[in-house]
């Protein structure tokens, strides 16, 4: 099982960051950058959701209909013009299901620690939310994935499979909820964004530790 981040390293992973920063109007190197922290912050929120029956009800229904991996067959024609403004709208969608109300939170640490304007990071967001989903539906194929235990599991191999950045996507995997406040989000950020740093004090001590305020 591929990590998440060797999405980013294969032949669909380059065209997906070269579509992005396109969309974005930014170098794709900052755009990789954004993305390869973006993604396992991502995947291991929609894990932590999958954790209760209904989040796994819902994100299972979820691929099984609209998320089925389709996205995937045509990178192409998604970017070629310009993204389509419903896909838009349904990365918005994801982003606010997953991440709820700390949304703005973890774009602007993912602003301060690659250098783009929050703009550009939420953009970035909504474009590869859609295309994440889409990978996600297309493994839960691949590998039969029928029940919320398998999901999970499937999740957890993502995130902490791979050979680009194991050790960290480990660190992710295993501190999903380091400070034990039920919050993913304040405990996957840190992990990501501080290179294994524990964050006791949430996101407000990440960006603040981030930026030495």
């Amino acid at each position: 099982m591929s990590g998440i981040l060797d999405l980013l390293s294969g032949p669909m992973g380059q065209q997906l960051i070269k579509g992005v920063a396109q969309q974005a109007g930014q170098p794709a190197d900052k755009t990789s950058s954004v993305l390869s922290m973006a993604l396992p912050v991502l995947m291991g929120a929609m894990k932590r959701n999958a954790a209760t029956p209904e989040g796994a009800q819902g994100l299972m229904s979820a691929l099984s209909n609209k998320h089925d991996g389709g996205i995937l067959n045509d990178l192409g024609g998604l970017f070629g013009g310009g993204v389509d403004q419903s896909v838009m709208d349904d990365g918005a969608g994801i982003l606010g299901h997953i991440l709820g109300g700390k949304q703005p939170q973890v774009q602007n640490a993912l602003s301060q620690k690659s250098g783009l304007d929050a703009g550009s990071v939420a953009t970035i967001l909504k474009v590869a939310a859609p295309i994440l989903l889409g990978f996600l539906g297309q493994q839960t194929r691949k590998q039969n994935v029928n029940d919320s235990n398998a999901l999970g599991g499937l999740l957890g191999d993502m995130l902490g499979g791979g050979s680009s950045g194991g050790q960290q996507q480990s660190l992710i995997e295993s501190f999903l909820d380091s400070d034990g406040d039920g919050s993913i989000l304040d405990d996957v950020a840190g992990m990501v964004l501080n290179g294994g740093g524990k964050k006791k004090s949430g996101l407000g001590g990440l960006l603040g530790g981030l930026f030495g305020k």
